[in-house]
């Protein structure tokens, strides 16, 4: 099982949300951006990386948020998801193809990677 994390990274309101570019895995799928977690790494200190390698910026690792197992034809993953602050820097995009800030009720309005979708619903709960 890979161990992967996800950063739910709120600002007025509103959720950061990525789409998986076209030579992706799961390509125009909406996700919480994060990545795998490299061996003798914590989950926080993975999210701050794949952050700044996928997005480009720097963010804060605050709560954790909850974790979802999802079992995909290329393997399961576990995903835990972390709330999380952008800090600082310019938003480049490398795996993405476009990112979008929304409110929680919206986001169902966006298809999302089996894995991430506990945390929608779970971001709709808590959020409305």
């Amino acid at each position: 099982m890979k161990l992967v994390t996800a950063a739910i990274i709120i600002n007025n309101g509103k959720v950061l949300i990525a789409q998986r570019a076209e030579n992706q895995q799961l390509a125009g799928k909406w996700e919480f951006p994060g990545g795998k977690v490299e061996p003798g790494e914590t989950p926080e200190e993975c999210l701050k990386r794949e952050i700044k390698e996928e997005l480009g910026i720097n963010i804060e690792v605050n709560d954790f948020f909850g974790e979802s197992t999802y079992h995909y034809d290329t393997g399961t993953i576990k995903l835990l998801a972390y709330k999380s602050q952008w800090i600082d820097g310019e938003c480049k995009l490398s795996v993405h193809s476009r990112i979008k800030w929304v409110k929680p009720y919206e986001l169902e309005n966006y298809d999302f990677a089996p894995a991430d979708i506990y945390f929608v619903n779970k971001l709709k709960e808590e959020l409305i």
